[in-house]
Formats: structure tokens, sequence, C-alpha cells
């Protein structure tokens, strides 16, 4: 079974984080939650690996 990467593995973070941004513009709360939703079932699809995402879920959900 592959391990999730934690390391970073693409080669601009910042433009990642500023098209999670632009993904959000003119969305309210709910529009907002929906739009991560979608996104997260889209990649979750592309790993397409249950372990990882289970270990994906376990750090997200502990990590401070």
């Amino acid at each position: 079974m592959q391990k999730l990467i934690l390391e970073p593995n693409f080669s601009s973070t910042d433009d990642f984080y500023q098209m999670l941004i632009d993904m959000h513009q003119g969305l309210d709360d709910a529009e907002s939650q929906l739009v991560n939703a979608k996104l997260i079932l889209l990649l979750a699809n592309h790993i397409g690996e249950l372990g990882i995402l289970r270990e994906a879920m376990d750090i997200a959900r502990t990590a401070k």
C-alpha cells in the first residue's frame, strides 16, 4: 500500500492557495461548503485508495 505524501509535492504552493481563494470568490457560506465537498470528492476519486484517504482524514482531524 502506498503512503500519504506529506512533503510539499507541487511547484507553487502560493499559486495553489490563490486558486483555492479564487474558487470561493462570490460564494456564500453554504455555496463554499458545497464547493469544498465537491472538490474533496473529486480528489478522493482521483486518489482512489481507501488506505491513503483514511490516513489523510486521520491527519486532518488530529493535526493542530
